[in-house]
């Protein structure tokens, strides 16, 4: 006989079962119901083929054509100075002025023994014209003409060294007043007044220095590749005739936002340098309102191919995937398809030069990319690249 606890169990493991069963049931009712996600909205276009030129970068400094180290070329103590610390002079003005009095003292003296000695040769004069006329009557011998003809030469000899000494001290009394050989901005000044400077020698005393303002160089330097590359493409560019070509060259300072300070290549050194593996390279810029300064830094663009059709994309457009650069397209079936791809230099601002890897007239996927990802099916809508930059605010960088 059993008992309450055993009839039981039978009637406990049924409703065990019946309500696993139904539950079960239910779940694969509402899994099959459940709605499936649309595929993601995505914006194709075709590549944008375009005739273009493309520049290479490079980093470089301003730096003045013409720089002077102002030095006295006479000693003696300072006694003025003519100008402000930083202003703009002109060629010829007057920025130290050294005591002169030693100067006019020296002058004066060598202009007293100048006059002394053209008086002398005034009586040897003289006196020869009077020994010649007594020698043609035979009073005098030939000896004693011969003796005044010596004393006139001597005479004659002494005042074209004192003249020579006049100029001389003209020229150190001139040198006393120290003047900008060339017109541009000064620098500071490196001594004060009442210094004892020391002029006319290898050690004399630096005064201040004067930098030229408009035009003004600007100096890169070129990689052997790049020179290789440039005379492929251009040879009269990298030749003697540089300065005739005015190959372009553009310059974008640390604050700016495009390239927009024109000039022109002048300049391409002779030789490689062994140590570095560079060539100089000199652009020339006009600078009127003074903006560019000796020593600013900037960047350069030069013109680094011969004109051709470029294949472009939105730089936005290309991904990295297993360490490769990648774009997306799609297959007859609209399925994310990944396609490697050789990128070039990015032109415009926006827009990436495609080297190989995509064909004009085919289609990727430029918009939307966060949201798909290879072999799912997505919705393209078609748009083209000059809609897309518009939208965007894109445009042309100037320079380009």
């Amino acid at each position: 006989m059993f008992s309450s606890s055993t009839r039981f169990f039978p009637i406990a493991a049924l409703l065990a079962v019946a309500v696993f069963t139904s539950s079960c049931g239910t779940g694969q009712e509402a899994q099959a119901q459940a709605p499936a996600f649309p595929p993601a909205v995505v914006a194709i276009a075709e590549p944008m083929v375009k005739e273009i030129v493309t520049w290479d970068e490079f980093t470089g400094r301003f730096q003045p054509v013409d720089r002077v180290e102002i030095r006295a070329r006479v000693s003696g103590y300072l006694e003025e100075i003519r100008f402000e610390d930083g202003e703009i002079v002109e060629k010829g003005d007057v920025l130290f002025i050294i005591d002169q009095r030693p100067f006019r003292i020296a002058l004066a003296q060598a202009q007293a023994d100048l006059d002394q000695a053209r008086s002398q040769v005034t009586l040897a004069e003289k006196e020869y014209e009077r020994v010649a006329g007594l020698r043609k009557s035979r009073a005098v011998s030939a000896e004693e003409l011969d003796r005044r003809t010596q004393e006139l030469a001597v005479a004659r000899a002494r005042v074209t060294a004192l003249a020579a000494g006049v100029e001389d001290a003209e020229l150190n009394l001139s040198f006393t007043e120290v003047r900008a050989p060339i017109s541009g901005r000064v620098s500071e000044r490196k001594v004060t007044l009442g210094n004892l400077i020391s002029g006319g020698s290898a050690g004399s005393t630096l005064l201040t220095t004067v930098v030229s303002l408009d035009p003004i160089y600007f100096y890169i330097e070129a990689s052997e590749g790049d020179l290789l590359k440039y005379a492929r493409v251009d040879p009269m560019g990298v030749g003697p005739g540089v300065r005739q070509r005015r190959t372009p060259i553009h310059v974008q300072l640390m604050d700016e936002a495009d390239f927009g300070h024109r000039g022109h290549i002048d300049f391409i050194d002779n030789e490689i340098d062994p140590s570095t593996g560079t060539v100089t390279v000199r652009g020339v810029f006009q600078n009127p309102n003074h903006l560019l300064k000796a020593g600013l830094f900037g960047r350069a663009r030069l013109v680094g191919s011969a004109p051709f059709q470029a294949v472009m994309v939105p730089d936005t457009a290309i991904v990295t995937s297993l360490g490769r650069k990648v774009v997306y397209t799609l297959n007859q079936e609209q399925i994310v398809t990944p396609r490697p791809v050789e990128l070039g230099t990015l032109y415009e601002g926006d827009l990436r030069v495609i080297r190989a890897g995509l064909e004009p007239g085919e289609k990727i996927i430029v918009t939307g990319l966060a949201k798909i990802r290879p072999g799912m099916p997505v919705q393209p809508e078609e748009k083209t690249i000059e809609e897309l930059r518009q939208q965007a605010g894109a445009g042309p960088a100037p320079g380009s």
